[in-house]
């Protein structure tokens, strides 16, 4: 086996099992829109998880930090959005304002 050879393989011993540890460690954290109203409102979440909004309300809703981003949740229907950065934000439904949360991922 030549050096480049062991070089990648010890490199993939290495790194791998790390890379699956890390995508086994990432969650899945539904929040619910039912009755014009976010469940949980406060949610703490890691880099890597999931939320999967889940809107069972007959109307379209979002999931909006202002500058930051927004998820477009129509009606009765579920959107998934992955987690990228460290940040604790709150959020809101851009059409609905009265409807909030908090969000800390970190």
């Amino acid at each position: 086996m030549s050096i480049e050879h062991r070089s990648l393989w010890l490199a993939v011993v290495l790194v791998l099992p790390l890379a699956i540890a890390q995508a086994a460690q990432a969650e899945t954290i539904q929040v619910v829109i039912d009755k014009m109203a976010f469940s949980p409102t406060a949610i703490s979440a890691k880099v890597g998880d999931t939320i999967e909004w889940i809107n069972k309300d007959p109307v379209v809703h979002t999931a909006t930090v202002k500058g930051e981003w927004e998820v477009m949740l129509p009606a009765k229907k579920s959107v998934t959005q992955r987690l990228e950065k460290k940040e604790a934000v709150d959020f809101y439904c851009r059409f609905h304002p009265n409807m909030k949360g908090k969000l800390t991922v970190d």
